[in-house]
């Protein structure tokens, strides 16, 4: 199989990207170490400490002197972070001997036998529509897509990793970063190799199923191995959510172990307060008032959006809640819909439920829950 790879490794001429000549900029930082244009891919990665697993699993799969080969590639390089947002214990499983096929497999399809660089890229997407769906060497297809200067790789199960960092140049060709893994479909084939192949369907499965558990929240994956804060703070539209909780000095409480449910008002719900509410709250001297309106947000323990619904059920329609400030909640189940009421009779709507995190669960919410 592998011989077969690294072939297709060499046959350019079986993808439809074409790099462009243009004047670099110098090469990005990528995970606190310089990447050299003269260097290759492989050279370059061992150097990044946020590519160790990536490096790791290389090595494993046996790609090493492929990757160092002359190419040229483009490498779609998941973090460690990425890797580690997987179901637990599918790195280590991939990692073992019997299943190098499969790592393989998976490996060469974040590798397009061709240079291409995010301007290519955002040219081809142009071209076909708004999508360009290209073949990788491990035999997948991606999709991808630039929209206001960001690029993201949509992968066969429906998975979508975004380009963190783009353009750092190799001697034999590119890589980006990107902040999640990308899987091929399950299907016979490729379970064949494994040594057992129903494992081989229940981890693509659950790896699957691991991406559909990450939602984008203002325009960015949310990552259920990071915690609370660390998640927030990558969303557009929980700017002045993240400014409050740092100004009432709430983000080790909300990094801590929990487990939280955070009811996380968006920045426009922010902006539906009277004028002048949010930058009186924002005071040195409101500490206290903040503390308790987002405190009011919070209640102990993980509770998803089918918790509550089928607590609300049980309750006759609605379901009460202590927050860590003291004050109540009263989740209301109207329809479909999810409602949350504050003590002042205010109400409102989860608008994104279920963000799994490291410490708990945030579910975004149209209104702020004011206590009395």
């Amino acid at each position: 199989m592998k011989s077969s790879l690294i072939r297709g490794l060499m046959i350019s001429g079986t993808v439809a990207l074409l790099s462009t000549s243009v004047a670099f900029a110098e090469n990005p930082m990528v995970g606190g170490a310089a990447m050299s244009e003269t260097m290759d891919i492989i050279d370059n990665a061992v150097n990044s400490a946020d590519h160790t697993t990536l490096v790791a699993a290389v090595k494993a799969a046996g790609l090493v002197d492929t990757l160092k080969g002359a190419g040229p590639f483009t490498v779609l390089a998941p973090t460690n972070e990425a890797f580690a947002a997987l179901p637990a214990g599918t790195v280590e499983t991939l990692l073992k001997p019997e299943n190098q096929d499969m790592l393989v497999k998976i490996l060469t399809c974040h590798v397009i036998a061709a240079k291409a660089l995010s301007t290519d890229i955002t040219s081809m997407a142009m071209a076909d529509g708004g999508t360009h769906v290209v073949d990788t060497v491990g035999g997948c297809k991606l999709s991808l897509k630039s929209e206001g200067g960001n690029v993201t790789i949509t992968d066969e199960t429906g998975g979508v990793a975004t380009v963190t960092i783009a353009d750092v140049i190799q001697s034999n060709g590119v890589i980006h970063v990107i902040d999640k893994v990308l899987l091929p479909k399950t299907d016979d084939a490729m379970a064949a190799p494994m040594a057992d192949a129903p494992m081989a369907d229940k981890l693509m499965g659950d790896m699957a199923m691991a991406d559909a558990d990450m939602p984008m929240v203002g325009g960015a994956a949310m990552s259920p191995a990071k915690n609370i804060i660390e998640n927030a703070v990558n969303s557009a539209d929980h700017t002045t959510l993240v400014a409050a909780v740092k100004a009432a000095d709430l983000v080790d409480a909300l990094s801590g172990p929990g487990p939280f449910t955070v009811f996380a008002p968006t920045n426009e719900a922010f902006d539906l307060l009277p004028a002048g509410t949010v930058d009186g709250l924002l005071k040195p001297e409101a500490k206290d008032t903040l503390t308790k309106v987002l405190t009011a947000h919070v209640v102990a323990g993980k509770l998803s959006a089918a918790d509550l619904m089928k607590k609300a059920k049980a309750m006759g329609g609605r379901y009460n809640m202590q927050t860590l400030s003291g004050d109540a909640l009263t989740a209301v189940l109207h329809g479909k819909q999810l409602y949350i009421f504050d003590e002042s009779g205010g109400a409102a709507l989860v608008t994104i439920a279920d963000v799994n995190q490291s410490n708990g669960v945030i579910h975004v919410i149209n209104k702020v829950l004011l206590p009395k």
